[in-house]
């Protein structure tokens, strides 16, 4: 009996200790998993403030061989004039035939917190009729932001990630030669004024608005400093009330660097251009019955040609002739072929919970092709039965 009692006894402390120890490796599971989820908050939100800025300039391209704009250009040839005017070389522009130039737009992004002397890359489009920039030099172009003011002089030889080469009618051409880039190729002249605190608030701007998440970073960045006032304006901006005495770029870094989980929306993105569907694994999907089917219809038109009977031209054309009085005449007769093939309905069935990756893996089973199942995602999110957004570009 005793014997017993110290078995049941020393079962029952083993079943404890098993269903403990079970216990404790969820919880440390859970809390790995929570942690390797987070990410931090620098990389889905920013200060407001700190932005970039879009500079755009009009410039010419020197250099080419024989493959700028033409003469149909107005503005290239009034540009060459005005820029040789500037060095007191006084052309008309009825003389000026060279196809050397081209005209282009010259675009670029000025990152916050640059200064002058600082380089950034800058991106060259054709604006003409010229057929490469292969070779081409960018004379020098002022940079100007949407309020009118230079802030950057582009310059540079022109690095081109294609050609185009013809003759006698016959072109090869890899990719677009009529843009191009100039790596460092603008110097920043003047820097644009960042104001990180307004009236005493500093704002974060989430990179997609939510309410879940706002709440959360919220809470985290209250946890992180208790003594700081933080509050939400909406789903997309968290207000922080920084006090005069702190260091406003020690207090940013701290705020950036604090891990936090966003709640992520389920959503599948489509290009229907390319084929491509993107989703994540997580999407769900509602109990379905799919059944899919094509119909494949082809058309082709051989063209024969009759000819009269040599013998025939011999005769009167008064003898000879058609309802509208023609003569004799060779005549282009088309024969049209029409053939429609109906493939076989193919099923497949989901049950509820089901996922876009078991939605695809079925998919792929009965040989169904991307752009038939990106009908197929269209067709179950009209029917309701797929909890995510559909993004179609």
């Amino acid at each position: 009996m005793k014997y017993l009692i110290s078995r049941g006894f020393h079962m029952n402390s083993f079943t404890y200790k098993t269903l403990y120890t079970i216990l404790m490796f969820v919880i440390t599971v859970t809390a790995v998993n929570d942690v390797l989820a987070s990410i931090r908050l620098k990389e889905f939100a920013r200060v407001e403030g700190v932005r970039d800025n879009a500079l755009v300039g009009y410039g010419l391209v020197a250099g080419l061989a024989g493959t700028g704009d033409t003469r149909r250009s107005d503005a290239t040839i009034q540009s060459i004039a005005n820029i040789l005017a500037r060095f007191n070389v006084i052309v008309d522009e009825e003389e000026i035939s060279s196809r050397n130039v081209a005209a282009v737009i010259v675009t670029a992004t000025l990152p916050a917190f640059y200064q002058p002397g600082d380089k950034i890359d800058i991106n060259i489009a054709s604006v003409g009729d010229a057929r490469s920039l292969i070779g081409g030099t960018l004379l020098m172009t002022p940079l100007t932001a949407a309020n009118g003011e230079i802030y950057a002089l582009a310059q540079g030889p022109i690095s081109v990630g294609g050609y185009s080469y013809g003759l006698n009618g016959n072109i090869i051409q890899k990719n677009h030669p009529t843009v191009g880039v100039i790596t460092n190729g603008a110097t920043v002249e003047k820097a644009v004024n960042t104001q990180l605190i307004e009236e005493g608030t500093l704002s974060v701007v989430l990179s997609e608005p939510d309410f879940t998440t706002a709440a959360r970073v919220k809470k985290a960045i209250q946890s992180v400093f208790p003594s700081l006032n933080v509050s939400t304006q909406h789903a997309g901006k968290i207000l922080i009330d920084v006090p005069s005495k702190i260091d406003v770029i020690d207090l940013i870094a701290d705020i950036e660097n604090i891990k936090i989980k966003p709640d992520n929306i389920a959503k599948i993105i489509i290009n229907e251009r390319t084929g491509t569907v993107v989703s994540g694994g997580s999407v769900v999907i509602d109990a379905v019955s799919i059944s899919h089917g094509n119909l494949e219809l082809n058309i082709t038109t051989d063209y024969a040609v009759s000819q009269p009977n040599i013998f025939a031209i011999e005769l009167n054309k008064s003898q000879i002739t058609d309802e509208n009085g023609q003569g004799i005449s060779t005549a282009v007769v088309p024969q049209t072929n029409l053939s429609v093939k109906e493939q076989s309905l193919a099923a497949v069935s989901l049950p509820s919970g089901s996922t876009v990756n078991d939605l695809v893996r079925a998919l792929k089973q009965i040989h169904v092709s991307t752009r038939d199942m990106i009908a197929i995602l269209q067709a179950i999110k009209s029917a309701g039965a797929l909890h995510a957004k559909l993004i179609i570009n």
